[in-house]
C-alpha cells in the first residue's frame, strides 16, 4: 500500500475558528511517526456534495489512508458517512453490528432508540463498525482495495480513544516496517534566508528519499534571528538514524561557518 495519507477534519465549527482544530494536529503527528506521508489537511464545512468533490480528488491520487474526523453524530448536519458512500458509489446503510453498538450504549443509560440515534449505524456499504468506548458514535473502517478511509467523530477524546485502541494498532499490521528518526536542535545568529542555501547543499549532499529538513524562524530576520530545526528520516530500506545524524553533522557544521551558535543540542523531543 502507498503510504500516502490524508486527513478531513469536518465542521462548520472547525473551519470558521471556533474550535481549534487539535485533531489535525494529533492525527497529522501520529500517522508521521507511523512512517505515512501526510499530504494535506482539508478541513470543510458541513456540505455533502463539497466533502464529496473534495474526497473524489483524494481518492482518485490512489492514497494508501484517508482520515475523516467529524459529523457522525445524530444531527442534522452530522452527513461524513453520507459523502464518503457517495464519493465511493456505495449506498449508505444500517449496519447491524454499528446499530447493537449504539443500542447497548444507550440502554445501559437506560435510554432507547430514536430515529436521530439509529442515524448514527448508518454506513457506507462494507465498512466496518469502529468501536467507541467513551461516546455513543461508531467510527467507519472501509476497505476500497489499496485505500482504506477511516472515519472518527470529532470529539477528541472519543477521536484518541478509538485512534489508539483500534485503529492505530491495525495500521501498523498494514503500513510494517518503517523506522521514523527525527531531531530538534537550535541556533542563534544565522538569518533563515541565509540557512535557506545551507539546506540546499545539505539536502543534495547527504540525499536519502525520505531525508527532510526543515527551518523554523523563532526571533527576527534582520534583528536577532534565532532558527529551530528539525531533520527527520524514516523508511524501510534505507538507513534513517544515518542519514539523519549526518545531516545533523553537516548543518551544524555550515551554519557555524556562518556564525551560528548551537544553543539547544540535536535531541529527539522539541521544547
Amino acid at each position: 500500500m502507498r503510504r500516502e495519507a490524508w486527513i478531513f477534519t469536518l465542521g462548520n465549527e472547525v473551519v470558521d475558528g471556533r474550535i481549534v482544530n487539535t485533531n489535525a494536529a494529533y492525527l497529522g503527528r501520529r500517522l508521521t511517526l507511523l512512517g505515512l506521508e501526510v499530504f494535506g489537511n482539508i478541513s470543510l464545512i458541513d456540505d455533502v456534495d463539497l466533502v464529496t468533490q473534495f474526497l473524489r480528488y483524494v481518492l482518485s491520487r490512489r492514497p494508501g489512508l484517508v482520515v475523516t474526523t467529524g459529523g457522525l453524530g445524530p444531527t442534522y448536519d452530522d452527513r461524513t458517512l453520507e459523502a464518503v458512500a457517495k464519493a465511493t458509489n456505495r449506498g449508505l446503510v444500517l449496519n447491524e453490528e454499528a446499530l447493537r453498538m449504539v443500542r447497548e450504549k444507550y440502554e445501559s443509560a437506560g435510554m432507547g432508540l430514536t430515529p436521530e440515534r439509529e442515524k448514527m449505524a448508518y454506513l457506507p456499504e462494507g465498512a466496518e463498525p469502529i468501536p467507541n468506548p467513551v461516546g455513543t458514535a461508531p467510527g467507519s473502517w472501509l476497505s476500497l482495495g489499496d485505500t482504506v478511509i477511516v472515519s472518527l467523530p470529532g470529539v477528541p477524546r472519543e477521536l484518541k480513544a478509538m485512534w489508539e485502541g483500534f485503529v492505530e494498532p491495525r495500521l501498523r499490521q498494514l503500513f510494517p516496517g518503517v523506522r521514523l528518526v527525527e531531531r530538534w536542535f537550535r541556533v542563534v545568529g544565522v538569518p533563515e534566508s541565509s540557512a535557506a542555501a545551507v539546506v540546499k547543499e545539505v539536502l543534495k549532499l547527504v540525499g536519502g528519499r525520505s531525508l527532510y529538513i526543515k527551518s523554523h524562524p523563532k526571533g527576527s530576520e534582520t534583528g536577532e534571528p534565532i532558527l529551530d530545526f528539525y531533520v527527520s528520516a524514516s523508511s524501510v530500506d534505507e538507513d534513517p538514524e544515518g542519514l539523519v545524524e549526518r545531516a545533523v553533522k553537516e548543518l551544524i557544521e555550515r551554519l557555524k561557518a556562518l556564525g551560528g551558535e548551537v544553543v539547544r543540542s540535536p535531541s529527539e523531543e522539541p521544547d
